[in-house]
């Protein structure tokens, strides 16, 4: 646990706190803010193209059911359009959750540490890493698995207002968090 007094120079590492020198306190937070910076990015490139799927998908569905021409057979020219407009009104759908799961990234500080884990927070812990904000699963980055989970999502709910040295239970287990990034 932390002590109730650091002073400046200190910086938490894992369960220990190092006295470091101004530069080398900048460069540790600095290595903490890089790697949430590159999993925001990683997550936020997988939104971006999930999103552009999901809407040349939409617009091909539109296509196909405005390309549905009258024949003979009324009911089949009504069912293949009525298709169409489901088929485009799923992938509607699928680009809005990537838009939303896209602007909660972007509310999300890529340079803020915090004592506490909150929406943003990379965690180590010895289940693996997690990160609290959008709900994409296990995401391999830089040779790690990240595991995305979202704020409501029974792990991401347990995960929440926990401090390191804190303990939590996933896939029936007791884990702890190492630290925070």
């Amino acid at each position: 646990m932390y002590p109730k007094a650091v002073t400046a120079g200190d910086i938490a590492v894992g369960s220990y706190i190092c006295n470091l020198s101004v530069n080398q306190t900048v460069r540790a937070v600095t290595i903490l803010i890089m790697e949430r910076t590159v999993v925001v990015a990683h997550l936020k490139s997988l939104l971006d193209e999930r999103m552009q799927v999901a809407w040349n998908a939409m617009e091909a569905a539109q296509e196909s059911a405005n390309d549905q021409g009258k024949s003979s057979m009324g009911d089949k020219y009504e069912t293949s359009r009525s298709m169409g407009q489901l088929d485009r009104n799923m992938h509607a759908r699928q680009y809005e959750l990537a838009r939303q799961e896209r602007l909660i990234l972007e509310k999300v500080s890529e340079s803020d540490v915090s004592v506490r884990s909150a929406v943003g927070t990379l965690l180590e812990t010895t289940a693996g890493w997690f990160f609290i904000a959008v709900s994409l699963g296990a995401v391999k980055i830089e040779n790690e698995t990240v595991l995305a989970v979202s704020s409501s999502s029974p792990v991401g709910a347990s995960l929440l207002g926990k401090e390191t040295g804190a303990y939590f239970e996933f896939m029936k287990k007791q884990h702890r968090i190492v630290a925070l990034h």
